[in-house]
């Protein structure tokens, strides 16, 4: 496209634009199917709490009679004790039954849950907050990337600038190779975000259909760009579609997602940005492990990018100094030897 275009404004607004108006007709692709969910799940909420309340009731009520048998028990108990060792007049003291304390026990269950809610809105709050913080992170380094890549050339003049120009040749040669390699990785987080949103797809087909398992993907896919809080929001709209349907499919769709994004963060990530840019998988989920502890949930998005360009600093600057005549096949054979084994035959 830049070749083309003859010059990066175009393509850049091009491919920029582009992303916006997919996540633009993704929202209105989902308007009505979540409009209908809302009706619907508003018609049904006083029975899905009628029915919560039923079984809590029913816990109050036999609490509070086994509450009173077991005190019966224990007065009679102390009576009886008491009668035997001739302190007969305590006994009867005692044995005269003490009519339960309505107190605030009878109602210990409700009390907890409505807690328990208020609690949870308190802190859906405080964390629905620190999402809406991390989303406008995330638009802002989208822009701040669309226009790196409008005009990169003054940015990477400005990076030549630090250094000495004794070394120009040596961060050349570094720039070029973490110029080949950032393709790869933008290629590889776009075949995550495909093979995430076909995935969706193909088990909400069968809860929802065609139509709603197809948006529901295309949800999925576009929110994958965002690290960990993707999976999260692209979850609500399927939870409510399913809240809409009744019955188990809310638990169902839950742990369906569940499944999903423990299959992205430990299998399917790693083996395609590993298999992309020719790293290792386990140096790319420990690289996500460090990442998300260094600089949280947006420590994903540079994890495999900053393994790669340790390996290229390794490489020119390390390796080439201290290692200059050690070839990989080297470095094979010695890790052979040190599991015990024959070395790879390269072809």
């Amino acid at each position: 496209m830049r070749a083309l275009a003859d010059g990066r404004k175009v393509p850049t607004g091009l491919v920029a634009g582009g992303f916006i108006a997919v996540i633009l007709l993704t929202g209105w692709a989902l308007f009505e199917p979540m409009n209908a969910s809302f009706t619907k799940l508003a018609e049904q909420l006083p029975d899905y709490w009628e029915r919560l309340q039923k079984p809590l009731i029913k816990m109050e009520q036999k609490a509070v009679l086994s509450e009173e048998k077991l005190q019966a028990e224990v007065t009679t108990e102390i009576a009886q004790s008491e009668t035997a060792s001739g302190e007969y007049d305590a006994a009867q003291r005692t044995t005269m039954p003490t009519p339960p304390k309505p107190s605030r026990e009878s109602k210990s269950l409700r009390s907890i849950l409505s807690g328990m809610f208020q609690g949870g809105i308190g802190s859906f709050t405080a964390v629905a907050f620190n999402r809406v913080q991390i989303v406008v992170v995330l638009g802002t380094v989208f822009f701040g990337v669309s226009f790196t890549l409008m005009n990169p050339r003054s940015l990477l003049g400005a990076m030549f600038a630090l250094f000495p120009e004794r070394h120009h040749a040596q961060a050349l040669i570094i720039m070029q190779r973490i110029g080949t390699f950032v393709p790869l990785w933008a290629g590889s987080m776009l075949l995550g975000m495909v093979t995430i949103g076909l995935l969706v797809f193909l088990i909400m087909w069968p809860i929802f259909g065609i139509m709603d398992a197809f948006v529901l993907g295309l949800t999925s896919g576009v929110l994958e760009a965002i690290p960990f809080l993707g999976q999260i929001l692209s979850a609500v709209p399927a939870l409510l579609l399913a809240f809409g349907v009744g019955g188990t499919t809310p638990l169902w769709v839950l742990s369906a997602y569940i499944a999903v994004q423990a299959l992205e963060n430990n299998i399917i990530l790693p083996f395609i940005i590993a298999r992309s840019m020719k790293l290792h998988p386990v140096a790319v989920i420990f690289s996500m492990l460090l990442c998300v502890v260094a600089f949280g949930m947006l420590g994903v998005l540079v994890a495999a990018p900053l393994v790669a360009i340790v390996e290229i600093l390794h490489d020119e600057l390390y390796r080439k100094r201290f290692l200059p005549t050690v070839t990989d096949a080297d470095l094979d054979r010695l890790a052979a030897s040190a599991l015990r084994e024959k070395p790879s035959v390269s072809k």
